[in-house]
């Protein structure tokens, strides 16, 4: 996918004798978008934006040890030895040129000397820049993160949108309009802002004591295409990959989840200890230990190493204990410890997505992470499973988007009013939005906002292709390849399942929902990553070929869960 990005000049931070301006430079190529006020709290917002640009260029995935010493001394043992190969090459070409009449041994030996020193010269240049923009060159993260961070101005907030250079983090600065004083030109919208390295560089100078102004430039969004002074365009090619992952997380924001609330001191009881102890082996996941009315119990693994919050009595409606994986991507939440009032993390279940809440005030960064760094937002496909079990029509999908025409920002409530539709349909539909592009979810506030995260409305196919277990469980099943052997309801409501896809042996236990709990497969994909990779295609099979013609009983199930 190619996208145009167009922009009046660059953003900065400009000087003035009252104080300092942040001027963010908008897309021209997207609607009208403008904000003009003053920071109350300038620190707030440069170490939040800082936490966020931290999102933006984290890449934990793994990268080999670095070995150039050893490798700079075979390097010189290999020279040494291909000096001694020359040398005799060298001696014997000319003992058999001198033989030879009419050629100037001189002049060959010149050329190929000239010739060797300048392919030297130019692959040891090249190599060398090359190696230098990998590892030195901040500019490299504008390279690896193919889209600006997203701008929304709403009606009672700003917000901006990243990801990270792995496509395994996910970050929201949310900052309320009451943080800011003397607004001046206001226009809501979404659009992409130029956000280069200096530009954070520049956040770093920002002071309590002379005021700060931010800035969404009007005057830029106003100029015509190809006129204006400092105008500037830029075509970059849209990894569909890179867009699904964003997308996914809109999507799996708007499923049902665990909220955990979390003290300063617990959070920072986390942070100290994974900072001083690395672990050798594994299990190193972070384990909640959750009770109805009893403190929230934080495990690090595998120290067994127990974080107990005292004053933070769990309020969820069963115990259960689930674990997540990620830890490393926490530390960007350090820089905001000192600001802090509270934490919260909602959770979806075992080894999948979690979200990390941290409010400092009238501002809020939501960090977003996936089952584990190398199961990122665009390779996961436990959320497709996740996802509400119906196919909303496209007149609903309407419906929910003509909601919206009036407010940006809505309840649950208030568009399920609007759309007269059941609330489980409503529910499903504002998923598809969600994994379309067209609207977050607000965790906190518990409010769905309109924000397109592209100029236009996306396709499904448009944001890459369909889980490929998912597709491969489909075919087995409308070509009658599932035969289901047992179909069991036990008594606490788990469903077992066991049955042959095709001629292979499976088992399933799901809850009242539908939704997979634990699963016996003897495949490579199931082997490897069972349920946390998503369920393989024999899994699926099962699953799907086993289902009644009831799917308003399976939707109502579903939303039942959300608790809304």
């Amino acid at each position: 996918m190619n996208l145009t990005l167009a922009y009046r000049g660059r953003s900065a931070i400009v000087s003035s004798p009252g104080g300092l301006a942040v001027s963010l430079a908008p897309n021209l190529r997207r609607d009208r978008v403008a904000f003009d006020a003053a920071f109350l709290q300038p620190l707030r917002f440069r170490e939040a934006i800082g936490a966020l640009h931290d999102v933006v260029v984290s890449d934990h995935r793994y990268h080999a040890k670095d070995n150039s010493a050893y490798e700079n001394y075979l390097a010189e043992r290999n020279q040494r030895e291909a000096e001694i190969r020359r040398t005799a090459t060298s001696r014997t070409r000319t003992a058999i040129l001198k033989e030879s009449t009419g050629v100037d041994p001189a002049a060959i030996a010149a050329f190929e000397t000239d010739y060797r020193r300048l392919r030297n010269q130019y692959w040891g240049a090249r190599q060398k820049y090359s190696n230098y923009l990998s590892r030195h060159d901040p500019e490299l993260w504008r390279l690896l993160v193919p889209c600006d961070p997203v701008v929304t101005v709403a009606p009672d907030c700003l917000f901006f949108e990243c990801f990270s250079v792995d496509e395994s983090s996910y970050g929201c600065l949310t900052v309320d309009r009451g943080a800011f004083s003397g607004e001046r030109d206001v226009a809501l919208g979404t659009t992409n802002v130029d956000y280069s390295w200096s530009l954070y560089e520049h956040f770093q100078t920002l002071r309590s004591y002379r005021e700060t102004r931010f800035l969404v430039d009007p005057g830029g969004i106003e100029v015509k295409a190809g006129e204006g002074p400092g105008y500037r365009e830029e075509k970059i090619d849209l990894p569909p990959s890179w867009l699904r992952g964003f997308m996914q997380i809109q999507a799996a924001m708007s499923l049902p989840m665990r909220r955990v609330a979390i003290s300063r001191e617990g959070l920072y009881s986390v942070l100290a200890f994974l900072k001083r102890h690395r672990a050798s082996r594994s299990p190193r996941a972070v384990r909640f230990e959750l009770i109805p009315g009893q403190p929230v119990a934080i495990v690090l693994e595998p120290w067994e190493r127990r974080i107990v919050l005292h004053s933070l009595p769990y309020d969820g409606p069963r115990s259960e204990v689930i674990r997540v994986w990620g830890r490393d991507r926490l530390r960007l939440l350090a820089r905001l410890l000192p600001l802090m009032d509270e934490a919260e993390v909602y959770l979806l279940g075992n080894g999948l997505p979690s979200f990390w809440s941290v409010r400092m005030g009238e501002m809020r960064l939501l960090l977003g992470l996936s089952g584990w760094t190398a199961n990122d937002w665009t390779g996961s496909g436990a959320l497709d499973q996740l996802a509400p079990p119906a196919e909303p029509s496209d007149a609903l999908l309407g419906d929910i988007a003509a909601a919206f025409e009036d407010s940006p920002a809505k309840t649950f409530d208030q568009i399920r009013q609007r759309t007269g539709a059941a609330p489980a349909y409503v529910a499903a539909g504002l998923n598809r939005l969600a994994l379309m592009g067209q609207l977050i979810h607000d965790l906190h506030a518990g409010l769905y906002r309109w924000r397109q995260i592209m100029p236009v409305a996306l396709a499904l196919d448009a944001i890459g292709p369909e889980n490929a277990e998912t597709a491969a469980a489909r075919e087995l099943v409308s070509h009658g390849k599932v035969k289901v052997t047992r179909d069991d309801r036990r008594d606490d409501g788990l469903r077992i399942l066991e049955g042959e896809v095709p001629d292979r042996p499976v088992s399933l236990l799901l809850d009242a929902d539908g939704r997979m709990l634990r699963g016996k497969c003897t495949c490579s994909h199931h082997f490897t990553g069972g349920l946390r990779r998503g369920p393989c295609r024999h899994l699926q099979a099962l699953r799907d070929g086993s289902r009644t013609a009831q799917p308003l009983r399976s939707l109502d199930a579903w939303f039942a869960a959300l608790g809304i």
